[in-house]
């Protein structure tokens, strides 16, 4: 026999309405037979009784009574993918998908991963059967603007405007330190360094095996005291971990990094979560179908608890912010 269920409100889920929490979790629950459980107090939000339009926060207890339609495995129906991503989506025409994607959520399948943006783009093949396409990448833990190409066109347009770099990306970034000059550019050279299952990587000296050049324009945007600042990050060229690699070997690792911060010499802020603190903020691209696509992503739960602590205000000149700085 089914039993009541308290279920716990994810960080990635901080302000969605009640009913669409319900419509991911839940895809074969009518609104109307929703509507009728919240009326008889069935369905609760921390034990008080709520509506469909109420906003739910981190850490608090749906009550779900026994429903005859149960949750769908994300991992396995193409339903229930549809609605995960869909909850993350900026924008959508008829040539793009935009997501601002989760931190923690892998773009593609790798080893021992499952769960991944390509898997569940599988829920939104068109009535041709054609699944939409990644044109590039974000690492797991980097969260922001990810686009995605809906047909085959569009993705040869979108992967040309990349490897051309007719594309504009501006990364916001909490690092450790204050980097001087506040203004200024990373140039190195970059190659793959494995060492047992990790693999990262390191700057070597030009024209090392394997090395690649890599480009990035930095600005300092402000500070805490001396210890940390916030930088936007704009990577003229689209290497490997090339945001990562490069603020460690100025001396500024990215807050939350496991691979480029040894942070066991480090104290950590009280209250700030150690999770990889960086973010695909802007995305300015061609549009496949003509024009230009022009994409912000608000930050990710635990960058704008960061923020918050540190007195940091995210939405003061943001726009600005996006603008400015080299590139």
């Amino acid at each position: 026999m089914r039993q009541v269920e308290n279920k716990t409100i994810d960080n990635d889920e901080a302000g969605m309405r009640l009913d669409r929490w319900f419509r991911a979790h839940y895809p074969g629950l009518s609104f109307g037979h929703l509507q009728k459980l919240l009326r008889s107090g069935q369905v609760r939000v921390n034990g008080k009784r709520v509506r469909a339009n109420s906003r739910v926060e981190p850490g608090q207890l749906v009550r779900v009574p026994p429903l005859s339609d149960q949750p769908i495995d994300a991992e396995k129906s193409p339903v229930a993918g549809d609605n995960e991503l869909r909850r993350f989506l900026l924008h959508e025409d008829d040539h793009v998908l935009l997501f601002n994607k989760p931190a923690g959520l892998a773009v593609q399948g790798g080893s021992g991963l499952t769960r991944h943006v390509d898997g569940l783009l599988e829920a939104w093949r068109d009535r041709k059967g054609q699944k939409p396409r990644l044109v590039h990448r974000l690492d797991r833990e980097t969260s922001g603007v990810l686009v995605v190409a809906k047909t085959r066109l569009a993705a040869s347009r979108l992967a040309a405007a990349f490897r051309s770099r007719a594309t504009k990306k501006t990364y916001w970034a909490l690092v450790a330190g204050v980097p001087r000059p506040h203004q200024g550019k990373i140039s190195t050279w970059l190659a793959r360094q494995r060492s047992g299952e990790i693999e990262k990587m390191r700057v070597v000296g030009h024209g090392a095996e394997d090395a690649a050049h890599a480009v990035t324009h930095y600005s300092v945007v402000e500070t805490s005291g001396t210890k940390l600042a916030w930088l936007t990050l704009r990577p003229v060229t689209g290497r490997t971990h090339q945001l990562r690699a490069q603020a460690a070997h100025i001396g500024h690792p990215i807050i939350g990094d496991p691979l480029y911060f040894d942070d066991s010499e480090w104290q950590l802020p009280g209250g700030m979560q150690k999770r990889l603190h960086l973010h695909a903020r802007r995305l300015v691209v061609p549009h496949p179908g003509g024009g230009t696509l022009d994409m912000t992503a608000p930050l990710p739960a635990h960058m704008r608890q960061s923020w918050n602590l540190l007195g940091l205000d995210a939405e003061l000149g943001a726009s600005d912010i996006d603008e400015a700085g080299g590139g």
